[in-house]
């Protein structure tokens, strides 16, 4: 769905910021604003297609959403006192002077940098440098640490370096795919739609899918292994104990290009698939036959992602996957290989420059003496601290226990992000210093920040990424960044040459940088003769060849698509290492107390914190509010119908969440989104979902926990309720159809504007959520309960930010039962709505609220307004769900469609395309139009069924 053209615009071909699949984007732009986004047809990451979330990226910077941006520096002078515009002169020297004043009187080690993968490669090696090379302490380390790092360390037991050995065009040679913890299908849409298109040029292609959850990618699979969570490694186990004993191993590989197999197999001798099918919870058929698939395949191709990585035992789980395809010989040829899904879309640009806590530049090992003396000879600096410094989770419980005094917070929203969310916001409570450098000021961590600096974001900056298959792309600027806000690295350059006039006076700069590519070179030249060697590329290449995979050394006319094609590993003796794992429970264990196992994941149109895609309504449609799934068998067992609020407890603290049926979702467990955080959903002391995670980390990649907590769940007890829905401002507005384009209006203020306005008042109630509604025109859905009524005072401020508080509003009050209506109506249709008192009083909420998102006149229901009880008018058919975000296409609306569509599935979806347009896009919503394709066909076929026996 391109955007309309704009007269006089032009075109800036960039790279997406979202997941780690890299996929290029040409950005339309009129020279002062970003008016179209589209998929970069020359890009060889997603040759032109973008998914839901990419797709509306121009929507993300729309001049209405700049006062959601920072854009100027702030600075609080005392924790009593609200944040003031300072210059950037003044924001930067009183940085320069307390950050030296820390280091002289309590030593490097006492400030701390957390930084981000979605920073540029340019950003991350001028941070490097400022931490390791300036100040002298390798505090610095990144949000990466809680997607990646268990990836690098198994990548670095198992093969010797920190390198992802496939590519993307792997999926099309692959006779086997295996999907392991990762729901590729919302997750890396793009890359999923590669894995579609493949299978059905190749229909022998098998796909396993490994996974807790029946997932929309796991739904696809030829097979399912729904094991238990955290067992991994078990399941890893039992299918290379198959391939030894059925003599399915690749003996001459073993044996010429690898070492340690004798005690690997001694190891899982003990996981055969009767002992281990009861700790997976699947069936001995089910693992013998993954087993027999893999080590059959000519060639096979496993993914992999965040169900192995955020654990206590990630590096095992990856190291024992590794196992299977290097005990088969299923590396370093086209179609095979080990292949981590990075998350973030620059988590290996940060690899690359040593941008963590315990890595150097260019691959080079913090603990090796001599790779120390090298970076420290390329810097200029007598030398680089050996001693590792605090990983992500040790930095915060670092600062709240005091040994880190200043943390300076880039790019990265750690007060929603991190786990165990209350000791993260006691850390940002106790802190002496709390900088952020962020591009959107209304972040749950900015809310700390003592000194605020603006930073450019999507669209506004210049510098390279590299993605999931170590491919390099160029991020173009197509407008400058609003207000004084600057690009990451020039902040940190700025900040840096005022310390070293503290720290170093009278030296020479290390930081003498004019631009992005200046920073690009001297990283360049830190990789020359290594693994990553990129010696031979430049942005002038880049930009006449187009994306390059590393290694790409000097002289080189392109990447390297493949590594390990000669069978020579990154090891001191190029053979590769097995590593004998063991199964270990996850550290969060379920009793009596907290029986459930609580797992966590994505959103299809929601990415991380939600900081830009919160910003957009559309994105909201598909999953309009924080829920939480459990099967239905659950919810029966606890008294709770789908749609009623529940209480979800872990040893770290509760919050309140609407409960939905999930059948996909074993019994036992319990599903979260992981994206909600306090922004968004709120309450007493909540600090977002990660008020339940577990802080407890891998030992060896210092990853955290995420995935997996013990909970309980019961039926809240919250009586009363409030629900506020309707578009911001008193102004005019049309909206659309389903499927057509619409018509734009004056939205003032901007709907997230009311979000942010309406943000604190969710800690005065036991629960609250809020998010945005519609589409071309957006507005804003507030959600609260409590045990008692709220104060007739915060109801009219709630009513105030809803224009509900006018001479034109429909009132009905109830002071005995507390109920209360308030509804606005602007030239025949409605504008604002707000219920509240007992439960009852809002159950006419979804009725009435599709009624004001579809643009139904209210002389239909005009009686129904002020009634108590209302019901929706006879023949209503709700909207439901969002299942095409690119045209607006509703559950029902497709559910309808496709009664009156005949034939095979095939056929069926073309219709449905040809008719809806939905699908035809992005393609996010293709496994579920296939689902519902699929029931429909069932359930036809059970009623036909039916009718034969009769």
């Amino acid at each position: 769905m391109t955007a309309p053209l704009v007269p006089n615009a032009h075109e800036v071909r960039s790279t997406c910021c979202y997941c780690g699949v890299g996929c290029g984007v040409v950005i339309e732009t009129d020279g002062a604003q970003i008016t179209g986004v589209r998929g970069d047809p020359d890009h060889p990451a997603n040759f032109g297609q973008l998914c839901s979330k990419g797709a509306a990226l121009h929507l993300t910077a729309r001049a209405e959403l700049r006062p959601s941006r920072a854009q100027f520096p702030e600075l609080r002078r005392d924790r009593n006192i609200a944040r003031e515009r300072v210059s950037w002169d003044t924001a930067l020297d009183v940085l320069a002077d307390r950050f030296a004043r820390i280091i002289r009187v309590h030593g490097p080690d006492a400030v701390a940098f957390y930084i981000s993968g979605q920073l540029l490669t340019e950003d991350y090696y001028v941070f490097n440098k400022l931490v390791k090379g300036l100040i002298g302490t390798n505090n610095l380390d990144t949000n990466s640490r809680l997607c990646m790092s268990s990836a690098v360390a198994g990548y670095k037991q198992t093969l010797g370096a920190d390198a992802p050995p496939c590519s993307y065009e792997d999926i099309d040679h692959a006779e086997l795919v295996l999907i392991a913890g990762s729901n590729a299908a919302y997750a890396h849409p793009i890359l999923y739609r590669r894995l579609e298109a493949a299978r059905r040029r190749n229909p022998s292609m098998k796909t396993i899918v490994i996974d807790p959850r029946r997932t929309a990618t796991a739904r696809d699979a030829d097979l399912h292994l729904p094991i238990l969570p955290g067992t991994d490694v078990a399941l890893f186990n039992a299918m290379l104990h198959v391939l030894c004993w059925e003599d399915m191993l690749d003996d001459s590989f073993i044996a010429q290009h690898t070492e340690g197999f004798g005690a690997l197999k001694a190891a899982v001798r003990e996981y055969s698939p009767g002992n281990v099918a009861h700790t997976c919870g699947v069936s001995e058929a089910e693992i013998v036959q993954a087993a027999r698939w893999f080590g059959q395949a000519r060639t096979a191709l496993s993914l992999y992602c965040q169900g192995l990585n955020q654990s206590t035992s990630g590096t095992a789980k990856n190291a024992a996957l590794i196992n299977l395809h290097l005990a088969t010989g299923q590396i370093g040829k086209p179609g095979a290989g080990p292949f981590s899904l990075t998350g973030q879309p620059n988590a290996m640009g940060g690899r690359e420059v040593g941008g963590m806590a315990n890595l150097l530049s260019a691959h080079r090992d913090l603990s090796n003496a001599e790779h120390r003396a090298e970076v420290a000879g390329l810097w200029g600096v007598d030398d680089v601290p050996a001693q590792p410094g605090k990983t992500a989770v040790e930095m915060f419980e670092a600062v709240r226990t005091g040994s880190i005094k200043a943390i300076w917070i880039a790019c990265t929203n750690p007060a929603q992000s991190m786990p165990d969310q209350r000791s993260i916001h006691a850390a940002l409570e106790v802190a002496e210093l709390v900088v952020v450098q962020e591009a959107y000021r209304h972040t749950e961590t900015a809310h700390y920040a003592d000194v605020l600096l603006p930073a450019t974001s999507w669209g506004e900056k210049d510098g390279t990424v590299t993605n999931s298959e170590r491919r390099i792309s160029r991020v173009r600027k197509a407008i400058d960044g609003p207000g004084e806000a600057r690009a990451d690295w020039e902040i940190a350059c700025a900040f840096a040459r005022r310390l070293e006039t503290r720290l170093r006076p009278g030296k020479p700069s290390l930081f003498p940088y004019t631009d992005a590519a200046s920073v690009w070179l001297e990283h360049r030249a830190s990789t020359a003769g290594r693994d990553l060697d990129i010696s031979g590329l430049t942005y002038p290449l880049l930009d006449s060849i187009g994306p390059q995979q590393w290694p790409m050394p000097e002289g080189a006319t392109t990447g390297t698509a493949r590594l390990y094609e000669d069978q020579r590993f990154a090891t001191p003796n190029s053979k590769a290492r097995f590593v004998a794992t063991a199964y270990k429970p996850v550290a969060d264990k379920i009793d009596a107390r907290l029986p459930l196992q609580l797992n966590t994941g994505r959103l299809r149109d929601q990415w991380h914190a939600m900081s830009r895609t919160g910003t957009v309504g559309r994105l909201f449609n598909h999953a309009p509010e924080p829920t939480i799934g459990l099967h239905p068998r659950d919810l029966a067992q606890r008294g709770v119908r789908a749609g009623e609020l529940v209480k979800v407890s872990s040893r770290r603290g509760s919050i309140y969440l609407t409960a939905v049926a999930d059948e996909d979702v074993r019994s036992g467990q319990a599903f979260l989104p992981m994206h909600w955080g306090a922004r968004f959903l709120g309450g007493n002391a909540v600090h977002g979902v990660n008020t339940l995670t577990i802080s407890s980390f891998d030992p060896d990649s210092k990853q955290p926990e995420l995935k997996h907590s013990a909970v309980r769940i019961d039926k809240a007890e919250l009586p009363w309720r409030l629900v506020a829905f309707g578009w911001p401002g008193a102004g005019t507005s049309s909206t659309t159809a389903e499927g057509g384009s619409a018509c734009t209006t004056d939205a003032s203020p901007a709907a997230i504007e009311i979000v942010d306005a309406l943000g604190p008042l969710l800690p005065r109630f036991a629960f609250g959520s809020l998010s945005l509604i519609g589409h071309e025109q957006e507005g804003v859905l507030l959600r609260l309960a409590s045990a008692t009524p709220a104060s007739p005072e915060l109801i009219a401020e709630i009513d105030r930010s809803f224009a509900l508080d006018g001479s034109q509003v429909v009132r009905y009050d109830d002071s005995r039962k507390w109920v209360s209506r308030r509804i606005v109506v602007h030239e025949g249709k409605l504008r604002a709505v707000r219920l509240s008192g007992e439960l009852m009083a809002s159950a006419a909420e979804p009725w009435l609220r599709d009624w004001l998102t579809r643009g139904e006149p209210v002389e239909a229901i005009r009686r129904l307004l002020l009634a108590p009880n209302a019901t929706p008018p006879q023949g209503f058919v709700a909207r439901g769900k969002t299942v095409c975000t690119c045209w607006n296409v509703a559950a029902s609306t497709i559910d309808a469609t496709l009664a009156a569509l005949q034939g095979p599935p095939g056929s069926r979806l073309s219709a449905l395309q040809a008719r809806l347009n939905c699908g035809t896009n992005c393609g996010s919503c293709l496994p579920e139009l296939r689902r519902m394709i699929e029931a429909r066909t069932d359930a036809s076929s059970g009623t036909r069924t039916a009718e034969s026996a009769a």
